[in-house]
């Protein structure tokens, strides 16, 4: 009986199991857990700092045309709200290029902690936050890249439910045809998208583990993908599943709370309770409710990459025979 591979970190240095990759993950975040949570609370909470500037600055630039907007007793006029829709505009966009960044900092500090992870050497958020930074600008094309093929079925689904609700507003004289061809396009164009998207899932640890640029870590996903597509199609996708269960498991003790005013103290503010009023008796309710919140984010967001940086390690194992090299330097102290 051949003795069992050695297992220096989270994983045995073999090809893996769904059970074994799966296991790794949760591994990790039992090991590693200050590192990546302080790694995804800083990127978020910046994220969050930048959008509420933004917000603060927008409201100082066209808050006066809130009251004429929202007065009651006039129609708004297309000069006041063209000021806000742009402003809101402006935000949304500051919202989204910060959430990105955010989320590729998550994703490069995941693989960063799935390295040390494989080979079971400690490490410090410091090592991992300079490593997973170096490695944004690359990490960042392949999630901005990958994210392009998800948009096109969405957004042809988009096409028809939006013709289609013109098309019913104007009593059947719309452009019908659109609708139907549009929805068609988005269910050829589906299951493209879910086959690239699984192509590239890998990109990520590609670039931080071998130091590679957006296109040649796409490339090398590709590579290690081709002949393993579903049984990474079924890990990741179980992966997700089991982020948002645990996410919502995270979140649904204080949404159960937030039910019954009693138990946060707005019982007793009277029939007619003033803003500050209302936000003083329910902080420390909402004070919980952003944290289970950004918890519940930070694991939808960095399960599913640690299960990839693992299926980069498994893949590799496999195509590379990279199982001794690992051995070989897990054997090493990290230099930091």
């Amino acid at each position: 009986m051949p003795p069992p591979p050695p297992k220096p970190g989270v994983i045995p240095l073999a090809p893996l199991g769904l059970g074994d990759v799966l296991g790794g993950a949760f591994a990790t975040i039992g090991r590693y857990w200050k590192q990546l949570f302080g790694i995804a609370a800083a990127a978020y909470g910046a994220a969050a700092a930048v959008v509420a500037v933004a917000a603060v600055a927008a409201y100082a630039v066209v808050g006066s045309h809130l009251p004429r907007v929202f007065a009651d007793e006039r129609t708004p006029v297309w000069a006041d709200v063209r000021p806000l829709l742009i402003a809101f505009g402006c935000v949304w966009l500051i919202g989204v290029l910060a959430m990105l960044f955010a989320t590729t900092m998550v994703y490069a500090g995941c693989s960063a902690i799935v390295q040390e992870a494989v080979l079971g050497r400690p490490t410090t958020f410091g090592a991992i936050w300079r490593r997973a930074r170096a490695r944004v600008p690359a990490v960042i094309g392949t999630v901005f890249l990958t994210g392009l093929i998800l948009l096109v079925p969405f957004a042809l689904f988009l096409l028809a439910f939006v013709t289609m609700m013109i098309a019913l507003l104007a009593a059947g004289t719309g452009p019908l045809i659109v609708p139907p061809l549009a929805f068609l396009g988005s269910l050829v164009t589906t299951p493209l998208a879910a086959w690239l998207w699984v192509k590239f899932s890998l990109a990520p640890a590609a670039a931080v583990f071998e130091g590679q640029g957006s296109l040649a870590a796409m490339r090398r996903s590709s590579q290690l993908v081709r002949g393993g597509w579903w049984r990474i199609f079924g890990s990741m996708l179980l992966a997700f599943l089991i982020a948002a269960v645990a996410s919502y498991l995270i979140q649904l003790p204080v949404n159960l709370l937030g039910m019954f005013p009693g138990a946060i103290g707005t019982s007793d503010l009277g029939s007619d309770p003033t803003a500050l009023q209302v936000v003083v008796s329910m902080g420390g309710l909402l004070i919980v409710l952003m944290v289970s919140q950004l918890i519940g984010q930070i694991f939808v967001t960095a399960f599913p990459q640690l299960v990839a940086g693992l299926l980069y390690v498994d893949q590799r194992i496999r195509k590379e025979n990279l199982a001794p090299t690992l051995a070989e330097a897990a054997a090493v102290p990290p230099a930091y």
